[in-house]
Parts: C-alpha cells; sequence; structure tokens
C-alpha cells in the first residue's frame, strides 16, 4: 500500500517504474531512464520493434481534482522533450520510426497511456 504523503521525488520514481513495467509487459526493450539533454528530459526510452522507438513522459497525480495528467505536458516541454529526442536519436543514428507518449499514473497506480500524445 502506498503511503497517503509521499514527496514529489519518491511519486515520480513510483510512477516511472510503473510505466517502465506498463512498457516491457507491452514487448518492450527498455534502452534509457531519466535521460538528459541540456534543460530536458526523458522518462523512458523504448524500443517497441526494431522499427519503433517511443519517448515517453511519465506524469503523476495525487488527486484527480487537479485535472487530467495528460493536459500538464506544456508546449514548452513538448519542446524540449523533442529536442532531447533529436539528440537521442542523432547519436545512435537511429532512421526508422519514433513515437512520443505521456503515460499517467493516478494516484492508485493505474496507468493509461496515451500514444503518439505530440
Amino acid at each position: 500500500m502506498r503511503p497517503l504523503h509521499m514527496d514529489r521525488k519518491t511519486k515520480g520514481i513510483q510512477g516511472e517504474a510503473i510505466a517502465k513495467r506498463h512498457y516491457e509487459n507491452a514487448g518492450c526493450e527498455i534502452l534509457e531512464t531519466n535521460y538528459r539533454y541540456k534543460r530536458a528530459e526523458i522518462d523512458l526510452i523504448a524500443l517497441q520493434s526494431e522499427d519503433l522507438l517511443i519517448f515517453v513522459e511519465v506524469k503523476n497525480r495525487s488527486r484527480k481534482d487537479f485535472g487530467e495528467a495528460e493536459s500538464f505536458v506544456s508546449d514548452a516541454q513538448q519542446s524540449r522533450i523533442k529536442e532531447a529526442a533529436e539528440d537521442y536519436i542523432f547519436g545512435i543514428n537511429w532512421q526508422k520510426d519514433i513515437r512520443f507518449d505521456i503515460a499517467c499514473v493516478d494516484p492508485e497506480g493505474n496507468i493509461e497511456v496515451f500514444e503518439d500524445a505530440f
């Protein structure tokens, strides 16, 4: 059982672990966690097949009345994530498909994934 109050970092780590497990159960290989480039961070980078690289932003919410988690990825954050993804793509010379997902984790630890979110 999750504690009623947990700090932001602990909640983030727990949410990312739930998302990682979700992608692994879907047959993905997790290539990176918390990939950093300049001021950007990509929570997960997953390889779904030999043809698809997925960049995942994980969003956690302690209460549902704050709105839907997927609405909390601002245009500026999307731009930073895309810039970091571009750095990663060039670094590994990836020349196949990519996708940007948002994985939303609710207070009970349930996950909803929005594929090709931006």
